[in-house]
Parts: structure tokens; sequence; C-alpha cells
């Protein structure tokens, strides 16, 4: 409207023109949508082509555009398939589990504790990370080694006689390295929730009569569940697929899903047999992913009826 309390001309328009200077929404997404539509093929294409490549069958060198149900049926009629799949969930699980656990206290201490410069304590915790994701897992196979650093100092210190054997080529190890190598996606979230808390709230529970950890645990906690949550599913979703550090630090004991999926694209070459479990594993990936989110929605309605 203008000064004389009229509505400007640029908003009497008719017509599509018309429609979007009237409405903020529908210019947001005018000026969106090149970057929206980029984003959307950048994502949808190549999955596209990986479910498209997943109904293909090959014959020796030689890939056959033929639709076929047969590399889906591999994967079910091999046990093999499956059972890197339910190690792959369970060790992503039991890294992202980690992983908050000893990401929390961190972000904990910088959101409530650290009363300037918090900054600089953000950056001082995720320096580490700076550096290259290979350097960081060899580093970790330096330190379980058999000859490594936790074993070299052990012996020295006479606690043990002989090299522990366990801390390297296992699960074990691969879900240790893992867990450092994504603290810090975790660490951010977390304390972005708990940065948001009211501190009144803290306040309100210590004057009736809450000790510090019944207010942690009534008030704290589950308003930082959000950043928990996020937490968990930055880690746990990328870790499903990944092949670098089973296959550094892990063995024969902690191959995943993920490095059968390299093989099948590289020295296996069948393209079709790695695009259909690496289809198989990202449903399954989904599905998981959806059932938390419902159970976690269900348990917030029960407790807000509650």
């Amino acid at each position: 409207m203008n000064m004389d309390g009229q509505t400007s001309p640029a908003y009497k328009g008719g017509g599509i023109s018309g429609f979007f200077m009237r409405n903020m929404n529908a210019r947001g997404y005018v000026l969106l949508s090149p970057t929206l539509l980029l984003l959307t093929f950048a994502m949808l294409a190549p999955i596209c082509v990986l479910v498209g490549l997943s109904f293909w069958t090959q014959s020796g060198m030689i890939i056959e555009p033929d639709f076929s149900f047969h590399n889906y049926m591999m994967f079910f009629e091999k046990p093999i398939f499956a059972k890197l799949l339910g190690r792959s969930l369970w060790v992503s699980g039991s890294v992202a589990f980690l992983t908050v656990l000893l990401a929390y206290p961190a972000a904990y201490f910088v959101a409530f504790k650290v009363k300037k410069n918090k900054l600089v304590w953000l950056i001082l915790i995720t320096v580490p990370f700076w550096t290259s994701y290979l350097l960081r897992v060899f580093a970790w196979k330096i330190v379980l080694g058999y000859n490594g650093v936790i074993n070299s100092g052990l012996m020295n210190l006479g606690l043990i006689d002989k090299p522990m054997e366990f801390m390297l080529y296992n699960t074990f190890a691969v879900v240790l390295t893992l867990a450092h190598a994504w603290a810090a996606f975790a660490i951010l979230p977390i304390y972005v929730s708990l940065e948001k808390i009211d501190r009144s709230l803290l306040e309100a529970a210590a004057d009736l009569g809450e000790n510090k950890v019944m207010s942690f645990l009534r008030v704290t906690l589950p308003l930082s569940a959000p950043g928990v949550i996020a937490a968990t599913l930055l880690v746990f979703i990328p870790t499903v697929g990944d092949f670098v550090t089973p296959k550094l630090v892990g063995g024969s004991g902690g191959i995943l899903i993920g490095n059968m999926i390299q093989t099948m694209f590289g020295r296996g070459n069948n393209w079709p047999m790695g695009a259909a479990i690496s289809v198989v594993t990202m449903i399954t990936i989904t599905l998981v992913v959806c059932c938390i989110l419902w159970s976690i929605g269900q348990a917030k309605k029960r407790a807000s009826r509650g």
C-alpha cells in the first residue's frame, strides 16, 4: 500500500505476474527454483541410473540392457549379502551410539560451562578433524596395531606380557575408528540443540528442589533430543556404506556391505549386481530410519498424553 492507504499498482495486476507479485512465498520459490531443480537433478539422476542398472544383467564383460530381477534374486538367495547388510547395520548403530555418547559431554561443556569465546572452543574441538580422513584412519591403525602405541606402552609398563591381538582387524577397530572420524558431525548438532535451551527452565527446576542430575534427566536431555536424533542419523546413515575404514582396519572380520559393493564395481566387474546391492541397502536404510522416527513420534505422543 502507498502512503495514501491505496494498494500499490504493482499488486493490482492479474494473471501469473500479478499472482507472484502478491504472493511472497511464490516469489521465494521462483527465486529458489533454479537451485532446487539443479539439486533435485543432481540427487535423482544418479539414483535413477543406479536403479535402472540394477535390473540389467551381465555376461562376462558385456552388460545386457535386459530387464530382469536376476540380481535381486541373487541377493536374497546368497546368505552372505544379508549377513553383510545386517553386520553393517549393527556396526553403524554401534558407531552412532558411541559417537553420540562421546560427543554429548563435549557439546554440553561448550554450551553450559564455557562463558566466553565459544566459537574458539568449537574450532579447537574440530581442529583434529581438519586433517585427511585417510590419515586419521592410518593413525588409528598405528595406535591399535600389534606393535602400536597401546601395546608398546602397556608392555613397557609391565601390564601385559605380549601384545594384544584383538584391537585391530576386527569389528571393534572399525567401530572405534568410525566413532572418532564422525565425532565432529555429532558434536555440532548437539551443541546447537543445547545452546537453544532456555536457562530459566533449569533455574525453575532447581527452585522446585531438583538436583543437578534430575534436572539434566528431566529438562536438559529431553530438550536436547532433537540434536541427539540429528547427530545419530548424521552418523548412522553414511557409515552403513563406508568401505575405506573396514578395509584398512577391519580385516576379514570387519568387512561390511560397502566393501562388497566396492568389489562388485571394481575387481568383481559386475556393475548390475553392485547396483542391486546398493539399491537394497538404500531401501533398508530408509526403512530403518523411518521406523526410528516413527518410534520417536509414538513415544512423544505417549509422553504428551501422560
